[in-house]
């Protein structure tokens, strides 16, 4: 793969997982049930990859590798339940939004977990990320959808940060296709007993969104990622992937005539550039943006 073809396929890839809220809301199914069949399609994706594409040799686990994989698939699974109820309640835009405050968390987190210095940059990250979100909630009326929906958004965030600080603890010996996959297994069996008597009820078309979903937003987009990240740097994979948000939003405000406002808008803005600007900042020294963005 040669740089240009690995940063055509990080757009794809970006593309991808910003359709990620599209799709969930095209799903008329519970988010239980999306997110089940998301991680089974994804499953079946992602193994086809590492039969086929992928040259990193799989590793025996060991009892700790299990555990974390074990862990990080209960947090994917909270992580896209949580993001899904967000996108019932509230719409794409300002669930890709709050989401998209996983940054900040990953700072927060990193400094106490892994007893690591916060530079300055990072510290105006959280500033900025929490100033994006004051623009793009339009009240603190917890009654309000927008706001409940923002919420869970966060909490969606929170959630994806701390599987990106477990997938970084064991980043060393299970390689990210082998994980990917492990986790989303968990995520099916976990659900598999809240999923199983809904799915009678799931209309074809919804399982083809679902598939979608799993195949396009999970398994190929990850699956583009981990290929494009052998020849690109992880600063540059982060700022692809920044325009995640862009993507979601610019396709719901179109499929779904969901107008962003111009607060909105310029909350967004800053979000995103905040995340920009600490990746260019934090050079090759930890993983990048994008690269905790791998499996949203």
């Amino acid at each position: 793969m040669t740089p240009r073809t690995a940063l055509g396929a990080l757009h794809i890839g970006a593309l991808m997982f910003g359709l990620t809220g599209v799709f969930g809301k095209l799903a008329a199914a519970s988010p239980t049930v999306i997110v089940f069949g998301r991680a089974v399609f994804a499953v079946l994706a992602l193994a086809m990859f590492a039969r086929f594409a992928s040259n990193s040799r799989w590793q025996q686990l060991r009892a700790q590798d299990g555990w974390r994989l074990l862990l990080g698939g209960l947090l994917l699974a909270g992580h896209w339940v949580s993001f899904f109820i967000a996108v019932k309640v509230a719409g794409v835009a300002v669930a890709t939004l709050g989401f998209t405050s996983f940054p900040a968390f990953t700072v927060l987190l990193e400094g106490l977990i892994f007893r690591e210095r916060i530079r300055a940059n990072e510290i105006w990250l959280v500033v900025l990320v929490s100033v994006g979100l004051v623009l793009v909630t339009p009240n603190f009326d917890l009654a309000s959808g927008a706001t409940t929906g923002l919420l869970w958004a966060v909490f969606s965030g929170l959630l994806f940060s701390l599987l990106s600080l477990t997938n970084r603890a064991g980043s060393a010996h299970v390689p990210p296709v082998q994980a990917a996959l492990c986790q989303n297994v968990v995520v099916g069996l976990c659900l598999l007993p809240m999923a199983a008597p809904q799915l009678s009820d799931v209309r074809p078309i919804d399982w083809l969104w679902i598939g979608l979903l799993g195949v396009f937003c999970t398994g190929l987009a990850h699956s583009l990622f981990v290929a494009s990240l052998a020849v690109i740097k992880a600063r540059t994979a982060a700022v692809v992937f920044a325009m995640e948000p862009v993507y979601g939003i610019a396709m719901a405000w179109w499929l779904f005539d969901e107008s962003p406002t111009l607060r909105m808008l310029l909350g967004g803005v800053v979000i995103i550039t905040a995340i920009v600007i600490s990746s260019q900042l934090s050079g090759s020294k930890k993983p990048g943006v994008g690269a905790q963005a791998a499996s949203h």
